[in-house]
């Protein structure tokens, strides 16, 4: 029997906007010089709606175009993301690693993302997150994308009795409430208030984890 926490990656753990708006460039730069677009890059579109599944931000971005030019720009995207991670433009948000190390003494820690399995995996390596967190879970696993049933799929699988799900949107904070499990909200770089409204609990400071999950864990 297990207890957990299940973090979100991008806007939880992970600064994203550190290196989103540089890949999201070189995307739709891509998609111009095919004449597929014309116009500037739909940034703050995409900041919006982050933490979306993929298939449904390419429907936002590119509402106009087919499922091939969809796939073919996330390619491009992920390996343009993917090339930055390795490159350390991006960053991990203040306190993280030694909340994790402090969380994982009395945790088992994982993470369920909306990401792609590789662009994960070159966050946990670059930034050593294997040093805390026991698995790492990609919406990659679920055909219907949703994250409530990735949690679910988690806490099955590692016999999980209680735990908390941590992160910065409403997917998060319902993968909790539908998995039993008490949802923490980051209030961070893409959370928006009326979202956090349905967390059960808001912390403005990745440090303050330790001190909510002592006092919540006591209840």
């Amino acid at each position: 029997m297990t207890k957990a926490i299940i973090f979100d990656m991008d806007g939880t753990l992970f600064q994203t906007d550190l290196i989103l708006e540089r890949a999201l460039e070189a995307t739709f730069h891509m998609l111009r010089e095919k004449g597929l677009w014309d116009g500037p890059t739909p940034l703050k579109v995409y900041q919006k709606i982050m933490g979306v599944p993929l298939s449904v931000v390419w429907q936002t971005l590119c509402p106009n175009h087919s499922s091939e030019v969809h796939e073919s720009s996330n390619d491009y995207f992920q390996e343009a993301l993917i090339g930055l991670i390795k490159q350390k433009r991006g960053a991990l948000y203040d306190d993280v690693e030694s909340t994790l190390e402090v969380l994982s003494q009395e945790y088992t820690l994982f993470i369920a993302s909306n990401g792609v399995t590789d662009y994960l995996q070159a966050i946990v390596e670059t930034y050593e997150l294997h040093k805390f967190v026991t698995k790492t879970y990609s919406i990659d696993l679920i055909a219907n994308g949703s994250k409530t049933d990735l949690v679910r799929l988690i806490k099955e699988e590692n016999e999980i009795v209680f735990g908390y799900v941590v992160g910065d949107r409403i997917s998060d904070f319902a993968a909790g409430s539908g998995n039993d499990l008490t949802s923490i909200g980051v209030k961070f770089d893409y959370a928006q208030e009326k979202e956090l409204q349905q967390a059960d609990i808001v912390v403005e400071r990745f440090e303050e984890l330790i001190d909510v999950i002592k006092k919540t864990a006591l209840v």
